[in-house]
């Protein structure tokens, strides 16, 4: 007796898939850095905490948070500073050391929901 079976490839999609659940998941996940990251900006008017944003570059598939206030990055590199509790400096470089594990499960967990 001879079986037969067919199968369907569609590996093109399936590609296409993954990769937007990465997109998805990298803009969650960069997302994620940014609120962790803005409970610890230095805060006295808040127009720091206001400057942080996200940007995706959907190409690459890579995400970068940043802040834009002229002082941002003098207020995360100098150590000296005093902030009020709980903010800090090097507000963007701790949480994502922290986060990591956080922010891959959250790129994983689009990657796994575009699939199926």
């Amino acid at each position: 007796m001879t079986q037969r079976a067919r199968i369907r490839w569609n590996g093109n999609a399936t590609l296409a898939a993954m990769r937007q659940g990465a997109v998805r998941g990298v803009r969650l996940g960069a997302e994620h850095l940014l609120e962790v990251s803005r409970q610890r900006v230095p805060i006295e008017e808040g127009t720091l905490e206001r400057s942080g944003v996200v940007s995706v570059d959907e190409q690459s598939v890579t995400a970068a948070v940043s802040y834009d206030a002229p002082y941002a990055v003098r207020q995360h590199e100098e150590l000296t500073y005093r902030h009020d509790h709980g903010r800090t400096a090097k507000y963007l470089e701790g949480p994502l050391h922290e986060e990591d594990g956080t922010i891959t499960e959250i790129i994983a967990a689009q990657v796994r929901r575009s699939l199926r």
